[in-house]
């Protein structure tokens, strides 16, 4: 599998957080069982947003470029074509990322 970005929101903030994994699903489990020490106090968090990447330098260039993104920023984002999680059809359940 490629690198990914993914952005996560607590749902005890609101606040977002900014990454990059090999392995969303391990890793939102990660995030989850409070294995990261930013994410731990802020559980749970859900994917809002995911974005292939060919190479792992190119995704740690484009999780730097996120981390200086406004809310509007990150909304807009998003909501974007970009998003592969809007590319999941919602009639299949629940699938695995």
């Amino acid at each position: 599998m490629a690198f990914c970005i993914y952005i996560i929101l607590s749902l005890k903030d609101n606040s977002f957080y900014k990454g990059f994994t090999e392995n969303p699903n391990s890793r939102i489990i990660a995030h989850n069982n409070g294995e990261s020490k930013f994410t731990s106090s802020k559980t749970p968090w859900y994917f809002v947003y995911l974005e292939e990447m060919p190479s792992k330098r190119e995704a740690l260039i484009r999780e730097r470029g996120l981390k200086k993104y406004s809310h509007l920023q990150i909304n807009q984002l998003i909501n974007s074509p970009k998003n592969e999680l809007l590319k999941i059809d919602s009639r299949k359940g629940s699938e695995k990322i």
